[in-house]
């Protein structure tokens, strides 16, 4: 019992040492522009110096530590679960606490510096286009109800997304009735619907195969199940387009090679893509993420996979729609008339092919300025002129 009165007698005079101490504080920096809804615990218990240093400081605002570091000495369990985490969110991975919560008070949830819908949309604005038929949610801006903001187990960072959407919609009978043909437990609900929202009721998915639109399912559904020479029978011009050194012929896939890709029913795009191409070719190409993870600069263009790579074949490395100077230049017009020499006439002598501009940069992301495989200042140059 006496432990006890000792234990709490130090705990009321910690408490009252730590508010003495803020009350200093305070003096300069008034409550009402601290305290504002809901308050950081630290604050609220007065206990200041856990952040900041009273006279001086090599970080802004005196912090004791970077800012991030000094979030994890509390947030210990977050700061470990981050570690092993598939995808990391950008703000969290390039440790920016601070674009979305407030250090000290906050009128949003969570600390958040806006309501999360706007805050969320502030770096996602393809959603703010206006859609007809909107999902929940996502008209209430509740986007965390869906997605988890910091890490995830999937590249959509959606929670559970095996059964998130049973989560809501749960009436196994009338999901049956509409889902005749699907099987509920290996249902891709995202497949056809758009989980934001659509032009189309029950947020179908704006474009459709004309078969299906059509309700002429035995087009493609006959005996013996749908394999891809049922969609080159009608798409009879996409079966050349693979006939190219480097080509997309997924001899791997089981069954139809060509839903690896594209949705047969509806689409968010005329070409049916599955999903935004990002995200598709990071399904199999998982390096590209984790070197982008990794890599202190990035093309600006690197998520529109498509832009410069062809979706079935090439001729040229990488499937790229040109050389990699064609490809380049559509965008950087300038280049190569008054840089590095390149082209067919100029060789690199290690491989004895022509330079281009993929030979010195790689879009996908490096530690290096302009995206160059090494530093421009030595490194790189010697690679090739070895005599200097």
């Amino acid at each position: 019992m006496i432990l006890r009165c000792f234990v709490f007698l130090v705990f009321v005079l910690a408490s009252f040492s730590n508010l003495a101490a803020a009350s200093n504080c305070f003096k300069c920096h008034h409550k009402k522009e601290i305290f504002k809804g809901k308050v950081h615990e630290p604050v609220a218990s007065g206990k200041c110096y856990r952040c900041h240093l009273p006279h001086v400081s090599r970080y802004k605002g005196l912090l004791k530590e970077r800012a991030d570091r000094l979030c994890f000495e509390c947030h210990v369990r977050f700061g470990k679960e981050l570690k092993k985490a598939a995808f990391v969110h950008t703000p969290v991975e390039k440790k920016a606490c601070l674009r979305c919560h407030l250090p000290h008070s906050s009128t949003h949830k969570a600390l958040l510096v806006k309501d999360e819908k706007e805050l969320c949309l502030s770096c996602h604005g393809e959603l703010k286009k206006k859609m007809v038929f909107v999902h929940k949610p996502f008209r209430d801006g509740k986007c965390t109800v869906c997605h988890d903001p910091h890490f995830s187990r999937n590249m959509v960072f959606v929670k559970n997304m095996d059964r998130i959407c049973f989560k809501c919609h749960g009436n196994r009978v009338k999901l049956k009735a509409s889902h005749r043909y699907g099987d509920l437990k290996r249902m891709n609900c995202v497949g056809c619907h758009n989980p934001h929202g659509s032009g189309k009721r029950f947020l179908i998915k704006d474009f459709s195969h004309k078969p299906f639109a059509e309700k002429k399912c035995n087009l493609c559904h006959k005996k013996g199940g749908v394999s891809s020479s049922v969609c080159v029978s009608c798409h009879k011009g996409v079966e050349k387009s693979f006939n190219h050194l480097h080509n997309h012929q997924l001899g791997r896939v089981r069954g139809n090679s060509c839903l690896a890709c594209h949705n047969p029913h509806v689409g968010a795009d005329k070409n049916l893509l599955a999903d935004i191409p990002m995200r598709m070719c990071q399904s199999c190409h998982p390096e590209t993420y984790k070197q982008k993870r990794e890599s202190l600069y990035v093309h600006p263009e690197w998520s529109n996979c498509i832009n410069c790579h062809a979706g079935h074949g090439s001729d040229h490395p990488a499937m790229l729609k040109g050389d990699g100077n064609a490809v380049c230049v559509r965008c950087h017009k300038t280049q190569g008339k008054f840089t590095h020499p390149v082209g067919k006439e100029v060789l690199d002598p290690r491989n004895g092919q022509p330079i281009t501009c993929v030979t010195c940069h790689d879009t996908m992301g490096t530690n290096f300025k302009y995206n160059l495989r090494l530093s421009g200042e030595a490194a790189l140059c010697i690679e090739c002129h070895k005599n200097y």
